[in-house]
């Protein structure tokens, strides 16, 4: 049998692909320079409407969960750790676009449902509620992204996972500094209405 180790190039060309991009092509916009410049789900509802920006946020949600689904298939859980993180690193990291890509919150999504749908939940409502409170997708990510390892350490999962967990949240918090000096100096834009 395959295995996960061995799709790792095929994960992170999963995670390249350019959701975002494309939806804004087909409704004549150029996404990374309209908005934030982000190529992403937030920065694509606040530019193209709701619709488009659940689009993407489907799609890429997909683009980590398949690959985890994959490797947890192959491997287990560090197999599903593999390809999703792979994946996560390749909507960051795209080669093919000068390795500048969005900020991976949902795509590390999609990993994170495959790896415990309940924290991936308790997540989900939690990233509603500050979103609610504060009209701030970046400000709902970032809180997310530092639950998700203190979830996974409270449901008891080995310590690998939560260093993982840690890991992830790490990149993805440092993947969000400009929306941190945004915040700071009161010009981050508000969630689309």
């Amino acid at each position: 049998m395959i295995r996960s180790e061995l799709l790792i190039p095929l994960a992170y060309a999963a995670g390249t692909f350019p959701t975002a991009r494309l939806v804004a092509r087909r409704k004549g916009a150029d996404i990374e320079t309209s908005g934030s410049g982000n190529p992403g789900a937030s920065n694509t509802a606040r530019v193209l409407g709701w619709k488009s920006g659940v689009v993407v946020l489907l799609v890429d949600i997909a683009k980590g969960a398949l690959p985890a689904g994959l490797g947890l298939w192959l491997d287990g859980r560090p197999g599903a750790w593999m390809l999703g993180i792979a994946a996560t690193l390749g909507h960051i990291w795209p080669a093919q676009r000068k390795f500048r890509g969005g900020k991976g919150v949902a795509t590390a999504g999609g990993l994170v449902w495959v790896i415990d749908p309940l924290v991936a939940a308790v997540i989900l409502l939690i990233w509603g509620l500050v979103a609610r409170l504060t009209g701030k997708a970046s400000v709902a990510s970032l809180i997310g992204i530092v639950c998700v390892p203190i979830a996974m350490a409270a449901r008891g999962r080995d310590p690998w996972e939560v260093v993982a967990a840690s890991a992830v949240a790490v990149i993805l918090i440092v993947r969000h500094r400009s929306n941190l000096l945004r915040l700071f100096r009161g010009a981050e834009p508000p969630l689309a209405t």
